[in-house]
């Protein structure tokens, strides 16, 4: 039997609108919509210091968020009722809480210590997890080393990672983050693009004698990446003109050994993960091959035990105090409360700019889903569209918008004490424009502020900052290995949390799979060679039709 035909829906729940807690909440949103954060400080002269809390590295001030300390209990309660503790233990004991796919759910196993016990299907996985960890390290230090050496003799300098989705975006994401710590000697390259302009950007200056492919698949059928990796095993012939090159140049991360290969890949250079790992939740299994190669296996296990640090902080913390917890529910209060539908992540760390893009996956790929687990329409907003950019960027780009547009936008601010490249007063000026940008958007300018400044009297309304948008400020001591392992895990698990409350799976993606039906068709008829009979509507007709007359021309 497969999947579809042993999962079974969930037992319907009692509607999250329905519950006490939100009730209560509804009630309590409409006492405290109006009052501004200028007078929430002005009552709590030590609100700041209170509304925070610390854990694995990470300081978290929500003090700038317009919530009281009855808003977080009843948020707290809220967590309660939804059965969020039981559903941590669930997925932390290996259970197939993803209904749809008939899965377990387990990337924390993916970051485990050795000694720990995770059992799926009556078997202990956290030793296949280690096996899997040993031998990328193995793989790893040889081509650091220069050990691992092409069809030609020359060593490997160039490693290129094909894949899309969390096969691109996690390692992607964390290269870029530790790249104060890669391999300097090495260059790293990232394909994920059906655009045959991201392959030939990428390849365009490198030596294919030299060069390593990384082919990123669960079942090495992903038709953009297996495109992308059939271009490159192209690339790699024309220059060194032997199939037998090809196990030189390219190692497999999947689970279909027999694609494999045919593809021409040695299975013995095949790193396996499980399929209660999701794509994006898989930069720190055998996907993050390429991260591993770029910071060294020592930095990729302490990359692995900030994840773990942070799972544990997650599966044992008060909800008041637990940072997941937390983030999860403002999201919630300001999603389903406020109206929010969108929430920027603004990193001001340099190496995190692909963070943003990582958690546009991570949360809308996540949550992004309009049933519950039973089955049923829901009536109430799940799932806020994430975005951003590192500051100060984003300060001369879009954060008018957050400061003075009509919508209100909740962020998250993401800060470091210490800089890895220490250049004159260059970090500090950073760092200040965090606290500013906080504290401008927590408490604004009144009018009368911008009188007291001499403005005329016709300008005072477009220089007016009405303040009392929402904020969070993460602070941590230094961007590492362990910093960013950290990091991601909050994420992670903080979409769990919003998940949980809104009783939908947050660990399956049905939602991508149409359009990637119809294109097989349509590409099919885009490169027919007789007039192919279409049988789509009038607009696809019609584009389909152009396409193909604008190939005739060319040919």
């Amino acid at each position: 039997m497969g999947a579809m035909d042993r999962a079974r829906p969930a037992p319907p729940a009692t509607p999250v609108p329905e519950r006490p807690a939100w009730a209560r909440l509804r009630e309590h949103h409409g006492e405290i919509a109006t009052q501004h954060l200028r007078d929430l400080f002005a009552h709590d002269p030590h609100r700041g210091e209170r509304l925070t809390a610390e854990a694995v590295g990470i300081y978290l001030d929500y003090s700038k968020n317009r919530v009281t300390d009855e808003t977080m209990r009843l948020l707290v309660r809220l967590a309660e009722e939804c059965g969020l503790r039981d559903r941590i233990d669930a997925m932390f004991r290996g259970e197939k809480i993803n209904i749809t796919e008939d899965r377990a759910v387990l990337h924390v196993a993916l970051r485990a210590p050795s000694g720990r016990r995770i059992v799926v299907d009556g078997i202990d996985v956290v030793p296949a997890v280690h096996e899997v960890l040993g031998r990328m390290a193995e793989f790893a230090d040889q081509v650091r080393a220069g050990l691992w050496h092409g069809y030609t003799g020359k060593p490997v300098r160039n490693i290129v990672n094909i894949g899309i989705g969390g096969s691109d975006l996690g390692p992607v994401m964390a290269y870029e983050a530790l790249r104060h710590y890669s391999d300097r000697r090495l260059t790293f390259r990232f394909v994920s693009n059906v655009d045959g302009t991201d392959f030939a950007e990428a390849t365009r200056d490198l030596d294919p004698a030299e060069t390593l492919f990384v082919v990123s698949s669960k079942t090495f059928t992903t038709l953009e990446t297996m495109t992308n990796a059939a271009t490159a095993r192209d690339w790699v012939l024309a220059a060194l003109k032997d199939r037998a090159a090809i196990a030189r140049h390219f190692v497999a991360v999947s689970t279909n050994a027999e694609a494999v290969e045919q593809f021409g890949i040695d299975v013995m250079n095949m790193f396996g993960f499980w399929d209660w790992v999701g794509g994006r939740y898989s930069m720190d299994s055998a996907i993050g091959l390429s991260t591993m190669i770029a910071v060294g296996s020592r930095g990729f296990r302490e990359m692995l035990a900030g994840f773990h640090d942070m799972d544990e902080h997650f599966r044992t913390a008060p909800f008041g105090a637990n940072l997941p917890v937390l983030l999860g529910l403002l999201t919630v209060w300001y999603t389903d409360f406020f109206g929010a539908q969108t929430q920027a992540v603004l990193p001001y760390e340099q190496y995190l700019k692909r963070f943003p893009a990582y958690l546009q996956q991570l949360t809308m790929e996540s949550n992004g889903k309009h049933v519950t687990l039973s089955g049923a329409a829901v009536d109430y907003a799940t799932g806020p569209v994430f975005w951003g950019e590192p500051g100060t960027n984003g300060q001369h780009s879009f954060y008018q918008l957050i400061h003075q547009g009509t919508g209100l936008i909740p962020c998250d601010f993401i800060g470091f004490l210490h800089t890895r490249n220490p250049l004159g007063a260059h970090h500090d000026l950073l760092t200040a424009n965090v606290f500013a940008q906080t504290e401008a958007l927590a408490f604004g300018k009144t009018p009368e502020q911008v009188r007291a400044e001499g403005t005329p009297d016709w300008l005072v309304p477009h220089r007016v900052f009405e303040g009392n948008r929402p904020s969070n400020t993460l602070l941590l001591d230094t961007l590492t290995p362990y910093a960013l392992g950290t990091l991601v895990a909050l994420y992670e698990h903080s979409v769990f949390v919003q998940g949980t409350i809104w009783d939908i799976n947050s660990f399956d993606q049905w939602g991508v799979e149409l359009g990637k039906v119809l294109a097989k068709t349509v590409a099919a008829e885009l490169s027919a060679t007789a007039e192919p009979e279409l049988r789509h509507d009038s607009s696809t007709n019609a584009l389909i039709r152009r396409y193909r007359a604008a190939a005739r021309a060319r040919s």
